[in-house]
Order: C-alpha cells, then sequence, then structure tokens
C-alpha cells in the first residue's frame, strides 16, 4: 500500500447536547437524540499521497448513526473543496473513506452506506478558541472552545478513542446547520457538541 500523510486542523459538530456520549463511552452509548448526526471538517496544511501534493485541501466527512456508533450502519458522505484537483480530489477520497488505511479504516466495518461524495467551495476558520466551517449549502457549522484552568486555552479530552486524534478540546457548538446526504439538522443554541484539534494521519 502505498505511504502517504497529511496534517493540519479538524473540527466538528454534532446534534449531541454537550458533553457528547460518544466520546467517553467509546461509541457505545446512544446518542442523546438517539441518533447521531456529524460534519467532521478538515483542513490539510501539509501531506501528500502518490506523489500528489494536498496542502492546503480542505474536505468534510458527514455521518449518521442511527443508534449507538459502536453497532454500525453508519451513512457516510464526503464533501471535497471544489478547488481540489481531480487528483487531490481523488486522493482525498482514498484517505477519508478508509479505503488508504490509516485511522478511518477503522470506522469501515461500521460504514453500512456510503452515500457519496460532493464538491462545493469548503472553507475553514481559526480565531483563537472558535473555529467555523460550510460546505457551500450542505454544510455551515462554528464551535466555540470551553476555556480550561489557562482561559486562553481550551479544556481538552486525553486519551479517547477518537480516529482524528487522541487530544480533543471540548467545544460548544454554537452552529451546526446540515443538509448533506439525507443527514439533516439545524441548531444554534450553543448547547449542543463540538471539537476541534490539529491532526495528523498517515497510512
Amino acid at each position: 500500500m502505498a505511504q502517504w500523510q497529511i496534517s493540519g486542523e479538524y473540527m466538528e459538530t454534532c446534534n449531541c447536547t454537550l458533553l457528547c456520549p460518544c466520546v467517553y463511552t467509546n461509541l457505545t452509548a446512544p446518542p442523546t437524540e438517539g441518533e447521531c448526526k456529524v460534519a467532521l471538517a478538515m483542513r490539510i496544511d501539509k501531506g501528500s499521497k502518490d506523489g500528489v501534493a494536498l496542502d492546503g485541501v480542505r474536505f468534510m466527512v458527514v455521518m449518521h448513526a442511527p443508534g449507538p456508533m459502536a453497532e454500525g450502519n453508519l451513512t457516510v458522505g464526503l464533501i471535497i473543496d471544489k478547488s481540489a484537483s481531480d487528483a487531490q480530489a481523488e486522493a482525498v477520497a482514498a484517505i477519508a473513506s478508509g479505503q488508504a488505511g490509516g485511522p478511518l479504516a477503522a470506522l469501515g466495518p461500521l460504514v453500512g452506506k456510503m452515500a457519496g461524495i460532493e464538491r462545493r467551495d469548503v472553507t475553514f476558520e481559526m480565531n483563537g478558541m472558535n473555529r467555523s466551517a460550510r460546505a457551500g449549502e450542505l454544510v455551515d457549522q462554528a464551535c466555540e472552545g470551553i476555556a480550561g484552568g489557562d482561559p486562553s486555552q481550551p479544556m481538552c479530552l486525553d486519551n479517547v478513542g477518537h480516529p482524528v486524534a487522541s487530544r480533543l478540546a471540548l467545544a460548544k457548538a454554537t452552529r451546526s446547520v446540515f443538509n448533506a446526504f439525507g443527514v439533516k439538522w439545524e441548531d444554534r443554541t450553543g448547547q449542543r457538541n463540538g471539537h476541534f484539534s490539529p491532526f495528523a494521519w498517515s497510512g
């Protein structure tokens, strides 16, 4: 299998009330709403696969689980920034689907349906402890880190079994609007779950 590596920044929001039980139960607890709707936004700052440079490529993974994630039957869709070349999109699709190995390959047995790939303008913004990402009309999300003992830094969960990173900042979702791959959700209450973190994957 070809060697590849990517690193950058990630954020997510979901429909669970804060704190999402998936994280501290290793995916075995029912989501707070009975089902999970989540969008993970990724910004690759540095990386390559099969000689294709992936620096600057942005993408999102949108997922739905009808119950506890560990029970599977996930629906997964991928949104890739339309400014990415076809070669970059192909590389990202292989990584994000787990076909190229790496962290997301562990989710493979849980996926019941790959819902497809969309191309949209994908943005990813950072400002202090705030993160926001958008994919055209399909996803519009933002979260705000929860301050820890050092108020300039977010409180974090460490040693988690999350596929993106083992250390995640705790955040409240300030905006979650999903309308992609049959996953629909809208919330602006600030009471829902979010996370962000740097990430580094390889395969």
